[in-house]
């Protein structure tokens, strides 16, 4: 693996940190309510799941990139 590839991973890998943080801190924001809508209540779900892939593709990335270092 390249220079380039290496640098485009750690590039990829800094936006998907960003998105899960960002998931991460919009469901925070949900499970304060006390209650929430059906709209808010598939917005979680959706959360949940963009999260837990985002959290995939970080670990297979990180795999990836000891072995080049």
């Amino acid at each position: 693996m390249d220079e380039v590839e290496v640098s485009a991973l750690s590039d990829e890998l800094d936006r998907l940190h960003t998105e899960h943080r960002r998931y991460a801190q919009r469901l925070e924001e949900l499970l304060q309510k006390p209650y929430l809508t059906e709209d808010e209540q598939l917005e979680e779900v959706r959360l949940k799941k963009l999260k837990l892939h985002a959290k995939d593709l970080i670990c297979a990335i990180e795999r990836r990139l000891p072995a080049v270092a």
